[in-house]
């Protein structure tokens, strides 16, 4: 068994330069094999839901995942750590002094895989149509800052903003900010099912079981120009209910490389097995397991229902019995590697406590046991989170001061059902958008977030994430963003639990391995290439 360990930096999140180098369509695997990746998303265009892949209204990670080898963006993530660099535009910047007014210039010769040029004028419509639809996912708000976009000529974008914001090209990165096609994504409304095209390294070929998508083929797009070096010619990701059936389908070679999402005790058997034809590459990740409120919910509305919680909960146990060594307990939203983190909820409330938990309770006149129900997806972050949620009941109902039922439901019920606030309590977890603290705290808190929270706290909304965005110097935002993650430990809108590690595991043939995921848990299927195997 070969185990490859790739460790990034251990601070992210300054806006520090990394040059990366023009790519394109040179370069492919020579062999017309297709490289096949397992994952355990699901796809599905339900009637809640019919347009998962529109970059309008698709927010998660395995469907920005798709959307990120077809959909171009001006700006991309490079391979690890750093600001992003230019990915359809040749050049992009802040013009002023004070981080307001952004411009790009598109590389010369763009077109769409269809042979449409792609023009200034595709930016404003892709950018101008996420804002005015507005989608119920939320995603929008990742462009919230923008006041206005306009163009001179076919080739000059600029970007006029309401207010400073420092992680503008961050954001100019993401799937919201994809360049569609106005012939092929209407103004007015999601594109619905799932046919997805753009002027990125791949055209995309979906194949369906109904509403689902079981198969996506990504063909590398001859007529892509941009940052990215494409490695191959062909990859295929297939869906696999679970993370036994895609292990198998590993192990037999019917599939080349798996990543989301793999059990604990697989990582670890894989890690420790005999099976020389399998590499394990484990890399630091940026995910995080929270639990969220509805704040209007009548059980948990009282804040010291939520602190008492947050005071019981013993996280060390249950990353210790439930994920081991491939997660860390957390005690804030902002990862413990990233620049601005605070250990604000092991300040406030240390060690887990039943006397502190009744304390809170009794002084706030709440009656014992607060009857509550939590709620997990069992199907979306890996096997392990119906053990990790048995714990949590465990642990709050041990206690004698909560009476906790808990209830798991499919993916594409439970983010409708969420986001509806039918859950006064449920887990979710966070692949960051980009790796900065800032998008581990305005998702969640900001205006438009994209949970639907109840939530609102005027000092975070109106003085602190503005504050913390002036800042280009990201160190220089760690006051502001501390100060919100002190405000979140007192009130409690979200109780964060866990962050994680990433693997890949691959056929010992496939190259580019370290590089499939970024720090973002972008998948860059344009890394992965055939070497020789043994």
């Amino acid at each position: 068994m070969n185990r490859k360990t790739l460790v990034l930096p251990a601070v992210i999140g300054l806006l520090a330069p990394v040059l990366a180098a023009c790519g394109g369509t040179d370069g492919g695997s020579e062999s017309d094999d297709a490289i096949v990746v397992g994952t355990t998303d699901r796809f599905t265009a339900s009637k809640d839901a019919p347009a998962p892949l529109d970059p309008a209204y698709a927010y998660d990670v395995g469907t920005w995942n798709l959307l990120r080898q077809t959909v171009q963006t001006l700006m991309v993530q490079p391979r690890g750590e750093g600001e992003p660099v230019p990915e359809a535009a040749e050049k992009c910047g802040f013009t002023d002094a004070g981080n307001e007014r952004y411009a790009c210039t598109l590389r010369d010769g763009l077109k769409f895989a269809n042979g449409d040029p792609v023009t200034a004028a595709d930016v404003k419509y892709s950018i101008d149509r996420a804002l005015s639809l507005k989608a119920d996912s939320g995603v929008f708000a990742l462009l919230s800052t923008i006041d206005t976009v306009e163009t001179q000529g076919e080739r000059e974008v600029i970007f006029h903003l309401k207010t400073a914001d420092a992680t503008f090209p961050y954001k100019l990165s993401t799937p919201v900010a994809g360049i569609v096609d106005p012939d092929d994504y209407p103004k007015g409304e999601l594109r619905d099912g799932f046919a997805v095209n753009g002027s990125g390294p791949y055209t995309f070929r979906a194949e369906t079981d109904g509403d689902e998508l079981v198969k996506a083929v990504f063909t590398k797009n001859p007529a892509y120009k941009g940052a990215l070096q494409v490695n191959n010619d062909k990859v295929e990701m297939v869906s696999f209910a679970d993370a036994d059936a895609m292990g198998e389908a590993l192990k037999k070679g019917d599939i080349d490389l798996m990543t989301r999402t793999m059990s604990p005790e697989q990582i670890h058997k894989l890690s420790t097995g005999s099976d020389e034809s399998i590499d394990v590459v484990e890399m630091s990740g940026l995910e995080i397991r929270y639990l969220a409120f509805n704040t209007d919910a009548p059980a948990v509305k009282s804040k010291a229902v939520r602190q008492a919680m947050a005071q019981l909960i013993n996280r060390g146990e249950l990353v210790s019995k439930v994920y081991g060594s491939q997660a860390e307990p957390l005690y804030s939203l902002v990862p413990a590697s990233v620049t601005g983190h605070s250990n604000s909820f092991f300040n406030k409330y240390g060690d887990p406590s039943v006397a502190k938990a009744r304390a809170l309770l009794t002084k706030a006149g709440i009656t014992t046991p607060v009857k509550l129900t939590l709620h997990y997806t069992t199907d979306h972050y890996g096997p392990a989170t119906k053990k990790e949620f048995e714990l949590l009941q465990k642990q709050l109902n041990d206690s004698g001061l909560f009476d906790v039922g808990i209830k798991g439901t499919p993916w594409s019920t439970f983010r409708p059902a969420e986001r509806k606030g039918e859950y006064e309590v449920y887990g979710m977890g966070w692949f960051p958008d980009f790796p900065d603290a800032d998008n581990f705290l305005a998702p969640f808190l900001d205006k438009d977030n994209f949970l639907g929270s109840p939530y609102a706290n005027g000092q975070i909304r109106s003085v602190l994430i503005p504050e913390s965005r002036r800042e280009a110097d990201r160190l220089s935002a760690a006051a502001s963003l501390t100060d919100i993650q002190d405000i979140v430990a007192n009130d409690v809108p979200v109780l964060p639990l866990w962050q994680g590690k990433q693997y890949v595991a691959a056929r010992d043939d496939v190259t580019g391995t370290a590089y499939a995921l970024n720090s973002s848990s972008t998948l860059q299927l344009w890394e992965l290439g055939r070497g020789v195997s043994g």
